[in-house]
């Protein structure tokens, strides 16, 4: 078989199967359940770079596959997932996606910017330390699921909007050129505790406001199966 098989792509791979298996709940109005998906698979990928380092014996083939394939994963689980869940909650009609089109776009450029820049070595500063040039594109799996939460405190209507303003805000600070330096283990695990707390009040406190919104002439059949 082609391609390289080892446990530092484990996490890569969980976080595209948790991605699309959110994208089938989506489908069928299951939003929830998606959102979580998408969180979920950030949990991954934050910690899929530290399982691949601690493999001292890796090939350049392997480093090498290993960055294309978390970026390809990337692409699904934080490029087209969260649009993905937008277009079906109500980013619609021409503005909406343009606004998709221009998050997809954004994040498959910084994608491609991030592979050519880490292969090069070029994200680390002088001082030796790592930082992030853009906003990271895993930052849609903490904004989606705390954006998410705001239905429950607002107008549908006002919902959508925000809606549109996150994909759009997120979408554009993908390849604004900043810098700043990757956060401390204690800052991701006070992100992991802000979103852990946001998707069990969804979870669990909360129900369903937003209703399934028909975007295909077949999604109505699909969700009776």
């Amino acid at each position: 078989m082609i391609g390289f098989y080892n446990y530092s792509v484990i996490l890569t791979y969980l976080s595209l199967i948790s991605s699309v298996f959110g994208m089938t709940q989506a489908i069928h109005g299951r939003f929830k359940i998606a959102v979580f998906c998408l969180a979920l698979s950030g949990l991954c990928d934050m910690f899929d770079g530290k399982i691949a380092r601690s493999m001292k014996n890796r090939t350049e083939d392997e480093k090498s596959f290993g960055i294309q394939i978390d970026s390809l994963c990337d692409v699904v689980c934080f490029g087209v997932f969260p649009a993905m869940i937008c277009y079906l909650l109500g980013v619609r009609g021409p503005v909406g996606l343009v606004i998709i089109a221009l998050y997809c776009v954004n994040s498959v450029i910084r994608l491609a910017y991030f592979n050519v820049m880490e292969m090069k070595g070029a994200l680390v500063s002088e001082e030796g330390e790592k930082y992030y040039k853009g906003l990271p594109i895993t930052s849609m799996a903490v904004v989606l699921p705390l954006v998410f939460m705001i239905q429950f405190f607002v107008s549908d209507f006002v919902f959508v909007i925000c809606l549109h303003l996150a994909l759009l805000v997120v979408g554009t600070l993908f390849v604004v050129n900043f810098r700043f330096k990757k956060p401390k283990n204690s800052t991701l695990a006070v992100l992991v505790a802000v979103v852990a707390s946001a998707l069990c009040i969804m979870l669990l406190r909360t129900r369903y406001r937003i209703e399934f919104r028909h975007g295909w002439p077949w999604l109505p059949w699909l969700r009776k199966l």
